[in-house]
């Protein structure tokens, strides 16, 4: 069997240059096998690090038997590359950039864990690393979803920390989502004779002018803002061109604050239309914030003291919601702009990598963080 390409060791070469090897490697959804096994490879050669796979997900654990564990995870795979790879630097106003499909979302993440995992031998809580596959595409093939029906024990912590772009903040908990369909029904007929028949489409205006109407909510959870949301993403109907449509599909999608469940969302969708019919296609509950936690707490001062960022919340949906499913209180963060995720143009300031790495890195040593210097951020390996 050909052997899997070699990473560079974090114990020779700082975050960066591996946040480059590994973004240089794709692994568009599906497609992670090459670069999970060039990770198991690393970690294995970690003697502090006991190694388990499950498809293409690599989970490395310290077994030091502290009284905390925390768990830190990071998605593998990317959205198709097009055209931005392999990674290149580039030097802009505010400082030096690494640009290519994954520096944001999220390989920068990544590495920040990667590198703190082979690194950091005795932190001062055990902690599991996790690298799954399969985030960027539909729920039921989610790597670390499969491992909480699975493995839910590889996943025991008291705390976790999902590396997605934060810009270096940290983002607590996510909202919620649903989509449902809003359906309206007419009566069919030739268009020429349109009154012997009842348009289905113009029935869906209400249905629009609604949505259009609607004024999303700021819901306060335990100290954060969550701002909602609640739009028309999609309309099909119509038979042929000269008929009167019978029934016309309004697809809706709600953000929903995480102290709504789901069930709150779909009978606050189906007081928005009333009226109509409104079928459930597909939902998520969200997550609190859990910063009230002590741990929380102690990350937030190490991220503050290095980043300067402050927390804040997570309007989309992310893997925080499968810790808050098992009772793991966790949050986003990581280098990169979230709004650059998926973006042609993807970047990330390198500087933002190294001391997103320092935070993590202190907060696991238990030592008191000190934000880098530029000198200091370039030796942090």
């Amino acid at each position: 069997m050909p052997r899997p390409p070699t990473l560079p060791d974090p114990r020779a070469v700082d975050v960066v240059a591996l946040t480059r090897a590994l973004c240089d490697q794709p692994s568009v959804s599906g497609q992670e096998r090459t670069l999970a096994d060039a990770m198991e490879a690393l970690l294995r050669s970690a003697e502090h690090l006991q190694v388990h796979r499950d498809g293409d997900t690599v989970l490395a654990r310290t077994e030091l038997g502290r009284d905390r564990r925390v768990v830190v995870a990071g998605h593998l795979d990317t959205v198709p590359v097009t055209g931005n790879l392999p990674t290149r630097l580039r030097t802009e106003e505010h400082g030096e950039v690494l640009c290519g499909r994954g520096t944001v979302d999220m390989k920068g993440g990544v590495a920040m864990a990667l590198h703190t995992a082979i690194t950091l031998p005795d932190p001062a809580v055990d902690v599991t690393w996790v690298y799954y596959d399969n985030e960027e595409v539909e729920a039921d093939k989610n790597g670390l979803g499969r491992i909480a029906r699975n493995h839910p024990d590889w996943l025991a912590g008291d705390f976790a920390v999902l590396g997605e772009p934060t810009a270096g903040g940290i983002e607590g908990g996510c909202n919620g989502t649903l989509r449902a369909e809003v359906r309206t029904c007419g009566t069919t007929a030739h268009s020429a004779r349109a009154w012997m028949g009842h348009n289905a489409i113009h029935d869906a205006a209400e249905v629009l002018t609604r949505l259009a109407g609607y004024v999303p909510a700021e819901v306060h959870v335990d100290g954060l803002g969550y701002r909602e949301g609640l739009n028309a993403v999609g309309i099909t109907g119509g038979i042929a061109t000269n008929m009167i449509p019978d029934e016309c599909v309004v697809t809706v999608n709600y953000r929903f604050a995480p102290s709504v469940s789901v069930a709150e969302a779909l009978a606050h969708v189906r007081e928005v239309c009333h009226g109509f019919d409104v079928t459930l296609i597909d939902s998520a509950a969200g997550a609190r914030p859990g910063l009230d936690d002590p741990l929380a707490q102690e990350f937030s001062a190490a991220v503050t003291a290095v980043t300067g960022g402050r927390p804040g919340p997570k309007y989309g949906w992310t893997d925080v919601a499968r810790f808050a499913e098992l009772g793991i209180p966790a949050v986003n963060f990581g280098p990169g702009d979230p709004s650059l995720a998926h973006a042609d143009d993807e970047r990330v300031p390198t500087a933002q990598i190294r001391s997103c790495t320092t935070a993590l890195r202190a907060w696991l040593a238990g030592a008191r963080p000190q934000a880098p210097t530029e000198e200091g951020e370039r030796d942090d390996r």
